[in-house]
């Protein structure tokens, strides 16, 4: 993939809630670039969900749906790093 596609990808992690962001904008400048199609795919979609959802999945405070659930565990993962 481009570099295009890891900086849109970057800037859509910014969300403008702290709790996310640290979650979201070290995956982004991290592992976006490792990902497969499909799991692009995957973060794309998660990216277009609310934020207090995404929040909730990350903190494990409830179960994104089965197609997000592997990508929500890669970002859970790579916080812990």
């Amino acid at each position: 993939m481009s570099r295009a596609d890891d900086a849109k990808a970057l800037w859509r992690s910014r969300r403008g809630m702290l709790e996310l962001d640290l979650y979201l904008v070290p995956f982004a400048e991290r592992e976006h670039g490792r990902l497969t199609a499909a799991e692009r795919s995957a973060y794309a979609e998660l990216l277009n969900t609310d934020d207090w959802q995404i929040l909730d999945w990350l903190q494990g405070r409830s179960e994104p749906s089965v197609g997000l659930a592997a990508i929500v565990e890669r970002v859970r993962a790579a916080a812990n790093r």
